[in-house]
């Protein structure tokens, strides 16, 4: 027998809560097969198990809470789960012990009295036998049915154990369920995986362990795919609807995630006095830059060059003149942090999560991509450490991701500013040229929204600091930064 414990998920983590169950009692696990979701204040994560054999005790439930240290399941070897079968097996063996002794008692056979009276009267003989339902009655009832004398103790013989053999029928839906693992369960990867192909997972057979769907049954659907869909493009023009969503009219619990973001959301709007001041910036010369490097950036670096990156640099560089942006306040005392470890917001489909990135000013565009790329996607796959998530100083959301041009975010604490990016967008703004003179022309423009803790930080502070974030932005002088 081995024990599954919860073990250590980050420094800062001490306890987790179990959210679902990926294995039964009584199933076959391998080594590193995920046995159970987690949550933590931090992470959702996968246990696995640390050794093959059958899972033989859930310990703790779906939505309890236990600390670190404490034991989930236990896991037994194939042998401790045979073990019931064994078991099973010796009542067979007892009936046809107890049947040869049966023929042992040829006296009642002899009683040819049920014999001699008619053929008729076997009907009342065999009421009787049904009251004492022990082993005596099955003999006549044996020797009616085989008339040559001889044959009838081999057929009780026979009858006795196909009875006992039914107990060990239910080997076969154990059998069944050690197979079996939760079909209807898909891993965050996979999922992420089908919502990008375009795939529906309730069409696709999978073809893991108990059915379970695999990143490969969703890449062979998506391979199929392509045909439905231009035919599906090619028939309608219809204007465009959102499809209705399965969970209008349902309700569920929260998961840990969400309690945690709500009860810090509404700790932080209480705890702090938070405003949002907003500023429009041109960021043609990075756009520029950006058509003109990007192809090079790909194939020398292997990712793609958004604008994210050159967001979060010109934001972390300025914290260095605006320390107050970067600040903490406890109790009466303001903390200046000496670092711009910057959290950038992550859309999960468990929730919003920051992964941090460490000492940011001092990095490259190309650093920044990677690190960016990186975290976010092992965030989104629910592989990101404990660690990765804690010591922030300032954050930075992506709002303009989805389209949005500006939003007020809200800052968690103990961070005293977030600062929202909207959407890149081209639309007509005034220029002037070198001798002053301004015209209409058509630029990549951006707002800028910076919401702060109004206790320790002034509007004037917020404005300053978004006014050198902006001056870096537009002068667009980033090619010494790109690190390719």
């Amino acid at each position: 027998m081995s024990e599954v414990v919860l073990p250590a998920l980050g420094e800062s983590v001490t306890e987790g809560t179990v959210t679902r169950w990926l294995k039964k009692v009584g199933d076959t696990v391998a080594v590193d097969e995920p046995l159970v979701e987690v949550s933590t204040d931090k992470v959702d994560t996968e246990i696995p198990s640390p050794v093959a054999g059958v899972l033989q005790q859930i310990l703790v439930q779906e939505d309890e809470t236990i600390e670190v240290g404490a034991v989930l399941a236990v896991v037994g070897d194939g042998a401790a789960a045979e073990a019931p079968a064994p078991a099973a097996a010796p009542p067979a063996s007892e009936p046809e012990v107890a049947a040869p002794a049966q023929p042992a008692a040829p006296a009642a056979p002899a009683a040819p009295v049920a014999e001699t009276p008619a053929p008729t009267p076997p009907a009342p003989v065999a009421a009787p036998p049904a009251a004492p339902a022990p082993v005596a009655p099955p003999a006549p009832v044996a020797a009616p049915v085989a008339p040559p004398a001889p044959a009838a103790p081999s057929a009780p013989v026979a009858a006795a154990p196909v009875a006992p053999a039914a107990p060990a029928a239910p080997a076969v839906p154990v059998a069944a369920s050690e197979l079996e693992s939760d079909p209807n369960y898909v891993t965050p990867i996979v999922r992420k995986l089908a919502s990008d192909m375009g795939v529906d997972l309730a069409r696709v057979t999978g073809t893991g362990i108990g059915g379970r769907i695999r990143k490969e049954d969703v890449i062979a659907a998506g391979s199929q795919a392509p045909a439905t869909p231009a035919t599906a493009a090619s028939v309608p023009a219809a204007a465009p609807s959102a499809a209705a969503s399965p969970l209008r009219g349902t309700s569920e619990p929260m998961t840990r995630l969400r309690k945690v973001l709500a009860e810090r959301a509404v700790a932080s709007m209480q705890q702090s006095a938070q405003l949002t001041t907003v500023v429009e910036v041109d960021v043609t010369a990075v756009a520029q830059l950006r058509d003109r490097v990007k192809a090079d950036f790909l194939a020398k670096t292997g990712d793609k060059l958004s604008f994210m990156p050159f967001f979060t640099l010109a934001a972390a560089e300025a914290l260095r003149a605006h320390p107050k942006i970067n600040s903490t306040a406890e109790g009466e005392n303001i903390v200046y942090h000496d670092g711009e470890n910057i959290s950038f917001a992550v859309d999960t489909e468990r929730g919003l999560l920051t992964p941090v990135l460490r000492n940011t000013a001092s990095m490259s565009i190309a650093e920044l991509a990677r690190q960016i790329a990186d975290m976010a996607e092992r965030t989104r796959n629910n592989q990101l450490k404990p660690d990765e998530l804690s010591g922030g100083t300032f954050t930075v959301t992506n709002t303009g991701s989805r389209g949005a041009l500006f939003d007020t975010p809200v800052v968690f604490l103990p961070q005293s500013a977030i600062l929202g990016t909207g959407i890149v967008t081209k639309r007509p703004a005034v220029v002037k040229d070198a001798s002053g003179n301004e015209a209409i022309a058509i630029r990549s423009m951006v707002y800028l929204a910076l919401s702060y803790d109004h206790r320790i930080i002034d509007g004037a502070d917020a404005s300053r600091y978004l006014s050198d974030v902006k001056m870096r932005l537009e002068a667009g002088a980033f090619e010494p930064n790109l690190g390719i």
